[in-house]
């Protein structure tokens, strides 16, 4: 029976967290204390060395060798079933999609088990449930979050190969990404070029935008800092916060790529740097401008802020429906751009507007490249968006001919391609986290300190204790920050938001009992392992949906009001366990 004693030393264990978060909410909210610049730099302190060096501390001091299997088991057969119910859902069911599997899973069965867990089960079931929490964080850090970060570039690497090779993709044999692409989340304009060998085979070669090198040394000539947030219409709140991203998914183009590819493959030539046709450019003036090649007037890509132009020896030949076409074009202003793999707000040509692009490289070998829309804000007006309370599994078209379930790519490379280019972006995305090197590195000296006794020094322990003990109330100080620059605390809707909190409340710790039970816990394990799976939404799945910008106003929902209802939830679970 729970005491009114027992829940007074849950709340002395709690509530400070919250009075750190509180603080912070009205330094920047109610106190004009910090500008947003200031946020995002206290913000970046806290993740690159308060969480980690906290990972550290608690990895470090954490007996690998008497660690709970049966409390793991449970953990990881939660996690298993969740992925294979939304594994058959998304393959089976019309309306199952990558995208929100990848959200449930994130909000199903990754807690805010660091911050908020540790804390919270010691102050409920007594410093052995603060040991449990370690070894959850220790298998969150290294199997959890590098599976999530797999499929988010899974995610990121169907869209980009069904967006430049939608009808080619099976003739891939290789994909090789240049050591300067980090991810393939989509923040980062990319483009990709493709050579047709000998073997008819197709080798693919993934780089940055010419265009983006382009920006980066205008600017740096213009005497801004490579790091200089880039001119946009948001706000400076919307700039620095770790806001909902608004950036789009690149939508499809109408451009045959069967008969591209054979286009290319009769003349013995490589792939541009993207192999899409903007909407004015029609069968008639493709076979104008590539019989005029042989004349020596290859034709140029204008790819300017009005349109793109494609000039022809003889004006008389263009058909009149691409006269009108490209007037349209011009009249309708923004639409026409270098193809990026990107999602960035900003226009692609307010930035690149101006640059021209030959058709001959430096190495005089033909290429091709041709412009294609840009991919359409789908969100311009948040508010409206915030306003919406319906929701739809899936994707679909603006003009409503695509229906929910019919986006999945029917034809991609090889496994064995695919496996290898993910790994590759992976592993650049998990050398460049510190959490990563906090872990592996906690979890190496646990093995050995432990094993044969060995004590960490006392210059480096003092050293690492005096960040590693700020680090909880700076997590939460930071929250509190992020929580201030939202302009809605509730950033997806009322009915996105109550099933995305059902999904973490209800769904999370149902499977996690469920489980629980069927590797054999009873008891106060049980109910640890309930409580725990009934925690908020762990902060680092968001600041993976945002990167990817998959589904991030739901997870940040998920963050900042699970973490304002996550108390009276819990202690309620709490009581009910211990009736």
């Amino acid at each position: 029976m729970i005491t009114g004693a027992d829940l007074y030393h849950v709340m002395t264990a709690v509530v400070p967290l919250y009075v750190a978060m509180i603080l912070a909410y009205g330094s920047v909210k109610w106190w004009k204390i910090f500008t947003p610049e200031q946020c995002s730099g206290i913000n970046r302190f806290v993740a690159l060395f308060a969480v980690p060096l906290l990972s550290f501390h608690f990895i470090a001091s954490n007996d690998p060798y008497s660690m709970n299997l049966r409390f793991i088991a449970a953990d990881t057969l939660q996690k298993l079933m969740v992925l294979a119910l939304l594994g058959v859902w998304a393959n089976v069911s019309k309306r199952g999609c990558l995208e929100w599997s990848i959200t449930l899973f994130s909000l199903s069965t990754l807690p805010n088990t660091l911050v908020m867990g540790i804390p919270l089960l010691k102050g409920m079931y007594g410093d052995f449930s603060g040991s449990l929490m370690v070894q959850i964080v220790v298998l969150q850090c290294i199997i959890w979050y590098t599976l999530m970060l797999f499929m988010f570039e899974y995610r990121g690497a169907k869209l980009l190969i069904s967006e430049q090779f939608p009808d080619t993709a099976a003739s891939i044999v290789s994909i090789h990404v240049h050591s300067d692409v980090m991810s393939l989340d989509g923040r980062h304009p990319l483009e990709t070029e493709a050579q047709l060998k000998e073997d008819g085979k197709l080798h693919v070669t993934v780089r940055k935008s010419n265009a983006s090198r382009s920006d980066i040394f205008s600017r740096r000539s213009m005497g801004f800092s490579s790091n200089t947030p880039r001119p946009s219409n948001l706000t400076n709140a919307e700039i620095y916060s770790l806001q909902s991203s608004r950036n789009p998914t690149p939508r499809g183009s109408s451009f045959n790529h069967t008969d591209f590819y054979s286009m290319m493959a009769h003349r013995n030539s490589n792939f541009g740097a993207a192999e899409a046709r903007p909407s004015n450019f029609d069968d008639e003036t493709a076979n104008n401008n590539i019989s005029n090649n042989h004349n020596n007037s290859k034709p140029r890509f204008h790819h300017g802020a009005a349109a793109a132009h494609y000039p022809a020896p003889n004006p008389g030949i263009v058909s009149p429906k691409a006269a009108g076409k490209k007037q349209r074009s011009e009249e309708g202003g923004k639409d026409l751009h270098m193809f990026v793999w990107s999602s960035s707000a900003s226009p692609v040509s307010d930035v690149f507007g101006g640059h021209d692009y030959n058709s001959l490289d430096q190495n005089g070998k033909d290429h091709v490249r041709v412009t294609v829309s840009p991919t359409k804000v789908e969100r311009e007006n948040e508010e409206e968006y915030v306003e919406r309370d319906d929701f739809s599994f899936g994707k679909e078209r603006e003009n409503g001919e695509e229906k929910v379930g019919e986006n999945k790519l029917k034809v991609m490379p090889p496994t064995s391609v695919m496996t290898r280019l993910i790994l590759i972006m992976v592993w650049r995305k998990l050398i460049r986290n510190p959490n990563t090197y906090s872990s592996l590195i906690g979890l190496t000296w646990s093995l050995v300190s432990f094993r044969w006794n060995v004590e960490m020094p006392a210059i480096i322990a003092k050293s690492i204790s005096i960040l590693s003990d700020a680090g909880l109330g700076m997590a939460m100080f930071s929250l509190g920050l992020f929580m201030a620059l939202q302009p809605r605390i509730i950033a997806c809707g009322n009915s996105v938001a109550t099933f995305a909190m059902a999904v973490r409340f209800l769904t999370g710790p149902a499977v996690m009992a469920a489980a629980s039970i069927a590797v054999g816990l009873r008891g106060v394990l049980l109910r640890v392992a309930i409580v725990q799976a009934a925690l908020p939404q762990g902060i680092v799945p968001f600041v993976f949906a945002k990167e990817y910008n998959v589904h991030p106003d739901i997870l940040s929902t998920g963050v900042i009001f699970g973490m304002l209802i996550a108390l009276p939830i819990t202690l309620v679970y709490y009581i009910l366990l211990g009736l």
